[in-house]
């Protein structure tokens, strides 16, 4: 039986707890740095995978962040960014970790073998969701069970694993695989696997804002500003696209309830936050495109003022 590469041991492990801490220390970082640079070939299930999530959010899906232990960190911690840096409803994300999410230091590794109750956790998965599951092995029950069940549903399964050929790859319409190197410490995946986990799961996330539109020239647009950086950083944003003051960007966003996109709009010369909310609809969110046909409606309206 051929050892997954997640299990092998690292060709410079052998007499590792012999040698000086900076050495160690050395080998550990540059086995990140190597791990992180798989996620470039998987550059095309990633893009697939982010409009897939895109379209969920849309239709007024689900996304489904699902994994077990160090995976199922990665994948929370993704899923638990998005409601402040994107402003995706929280109630279109789900978290599903074997065992549920840790509120102690103590995570036990079992459940990830536990599938039991996995049919009702996921009892309201559709078609127009879309399931992310992450498993460095790509064989962990609990993840290859879920993928089974979306697939039996319709629903969408974007599948991160780190060894080739692996089941839960072999279920994934957007298979995403991360083939790190063996961990400098055998099986440790929190590390390696991990990083590149990590990087894959915010580029997918990433993405999918940008096809929703809620970036613009690296900006983020469709923020929620919900404490003083935040607020500072919105004001910022809306000075830079409009070229506005401050002072007006204040105004702006107190007019738009703190819509960063709709504040914009407003500040650009919109009427009302109204109309500003109207042409966001009309160019399915998308910022660039409102601002292009608003300061083409104001240079009609100026042209025919001068006549």
């Amino acid at each position: 039986m051929i050892t997954p590469a997640t299990e092998q041991l690292h060709q410079d492990a052998h007499g590792l707890d012999t040698r000086p801490l900076a050495e160690v220390a050395g080998l550990l970082a540059r086995s990140q740095v190597s791990a992180a640079t798989a996620v470039l070939d998987a550059l095309g299930p990633i893009c697939s995978g982010a409009t897939a999530m895109a379209q969920t959010i849309r239709s007024g899906g689900k996304l489904r962040y699902l994994a077990a232990g160090s995976s199922g960190l990665m994948a929370a911690s993704d899923a638990l960014e998005l409601g402040g840096t994107f402003s995706i409803p929280s109630q279109q994300i789900r978290i599903h970790m074997a065992g549920g999410m840790p509120t102690t230091a103590d995570m036990p590794g079992d459940v990830e073998d536990a599938v039991d109750g996995l049919a009702q956790e996921v009892s309201d998965m559709v078609a127009n969701d879309t399931l992310i599951a992450v498993s460095a092995s790509g064989t962990t029950p609990y993840t290859v069970a879920a993928a089974k069940l979306a697939r039996d549903r319709g629903t969408p399964v974007i599948g991160i694993a780190n060894n080739a050929g692996s089941q839960l790859l072999q279920l994934a319409d957007h298979a995403v695989l991360l083939a790190t190197p063996p961990e400098l410490i055998s099986g440790s995946t929190r590390m390696g696997a991990g990083t590149a986990q990590k990087i894959a799961l915010n580029t997918l996330s990433t993405l999918m804002a940008i096809e929703l539109g809620h970036i613009q020239d690296g900006m983020m647009i469709n923020l929620r500003a919900d404490n003083d950086k935040l607020r500072a950083r919105a004001n910022g944003i809306v000075c830079q696209l409009t070229g506005v003051s401050p002072e007006r960007a204040d105004d702006a966003l107190r007019a738009a309830n703190g819509n960063l996109k709709c504040a914009a709009l407003v500040a650009a010369g919109a009427v009302s936050a109204e109309d500003a909310q109207k042409r966001l609809a009309e160019t399915n969110g998308r910022l660039r495109h409102a601002m292009n046909r608003l300061n083409e409606d104001n240079e009609h309206s100026n042209l025919g003022e001068t006549k």
